[in-house]
């Protein structure tokens, strides 16, 4: 074969590389596969009567109100398993069938309508639970009761309803502010990469306890010495690990800061290394942080403050993991809580509670700026939001 021919031969094959990966994507477009469920968890009230959701489609930046399609109370937190075929929601109340404790729900979803279907309640081993996770296997739900101080773990059943409780730790001590750290506050408990170790926040106590989690038997254990602390008084909400699993950050509510942690994979043990604010340099009032995420490339950090009602953007430093401040830009709302990152790391949901609405932002992939897109999605009293792949 001539050298001519073979060029031609390879470009050919190349060519049809090319578009077969084309016809690919427009399969894929054709089959929703772009297409999300958006949950949005809320606190119920006189507006609020519990889940809310829409229809997102990622090629288009548009989404379509669902409206209501779970019943239950302040579902303030929710969770999706892998399969996008249940939801698992906190009941952030005071008192749960006599006890002092909240309760933890369990739901169907239905792809085609988004409506979920409730499957059962139980009970969460502590007052005020405010967040739920899945272990990675997705065989087990573990919640932080925020009044109670405690953290629980509770096996998922075949069917996808909670079984009981297969371990409870009740977090002991207290903090520096006497009014807000007089006791143990657990905020949120997530798991390592390799569903090795829990991590559990708790703003009262100025710590990230960290636990060895057994997944066979769904229990944790303590590891006192490599919890990670935060400064004194600054009340550490929630956390997120970096991607490459070497980096953890904590946001401080109280202190309106984020504390970088290296993050040991082998003992789980944590390290504080520094601590940025997390506010506009100029801002003077009362604030109170919420949420902080990762990109999905690893790139940039985002952390909302209820104060200015704004979220910061920091670059993320490859090596070090170290940030820079890159802007604030106003959440368009007031009260920002939770905030989420769409699948394809495109689209920032971000949900103001006391404005009743989600604001949706475009980010940009090479700074991580933020721009409104203008669509802003009406939810009474939202808190948290989550991304479940329509099909």
């Amino acid at each position: 074969m001539s050298m001519l021919r073979r060029c031609t031969f390879v470009l050919i094959v190349f060519l049809a590389i090319v578009c077969s990966y084309a016809l690919f994507g427009r399969e894929q477009k054709a089959r929703g596969m772009d297409s999300y469920l958006v949950y949005v968890g809320t606190y119920t009230g006189p507006q609020s009567k519990g889940i809310y959701a829409f229809r997102f489609t990622e090629s288009s930046g548009k989404a379509t109100p669902l409206d209501l399609v779970g019943e239950t109370s302040n579902p303030s937190f929710v969770a999706v398993d892998a399969a996008g075929k249940h939801l698992y929601a906190v009941n952030e109340i005071g008192d749960y069938q006599g006890q002092k404790s909240g309760g933890v729900s369990a739901f169907e979803i239905d792809k085609e309508s988004g409506k979920l279907k409730f499957l059962n309640e139980v009970a969460s081993h502590g007052a005020g639970p405010c967040y739920v996770a899945l272990d990675k296997t997705g065989t087990y739900v573990l919640v932080a009761n925020y009044d109670g101080g405690s953290v629980a773990v509770f096996s998922i059943l075949q069917d996808g309803r909670l079984g009981e409780a297969s371990s409870v730790v009740q977090h002991e001590g207290h903090g520096l502010d006497k009014e807000r750290q007089e006791g143990p506050h657990a905020h949120e408990i997530e798991l390592s990469r390799d569903n090795r170790f829990a991590i559990a926040s708790d703003l009262g106590l100025d710590k990230l306890l960290v636990y060895e989690f057994d997944a066979a038997k769904g229990s944790l254990k303590e590891k006192k010495t490599a919890s990670g602390e935060v400064p004194p008084g600054a009340g550490p909400r929630h956390f997120v690990f970096h991607p490459n699993g070497k980096f953890v950050y904590a946001l401080n509510e109280m202190g309106g800061s984020i504390t970088q942690f290296s993050f040991n994979g082998k003992t789980g043990a944590l390290q504080s290394l520094k601590t940025v604010s997390s506010l506009p340099t100029d801002f003077k009032g009362k604030n109170d942080s919420a949420e902080i995420e990762v990109h999905p490339s690893g790139k940039f950090l985002y952390a909302s403050n209820r104060g200015p009602d704004n979220i910061a953007v920091f670059a993320i430093d490859g090596a070090k993991g170290s940030l820079t401040l890159v802007e604030d830009i106003s959440t368009k709302g007031k009260t920002p809580r939770n905030f989420a990152i769409d699948p394809s790391g495109r689209y920032l949901f971000a949900a103001n509670q006391e404005s009743n609405n989600v604001v949706v932002f475009r980010i940009d992939p090479s700074s991580g700026r933020l721009t409104p897109t203008g669509q802003v999605l009406e939810v009474p009293s939202p808190v948290c939001v989550r991304f479940v792949t329509a099909n």
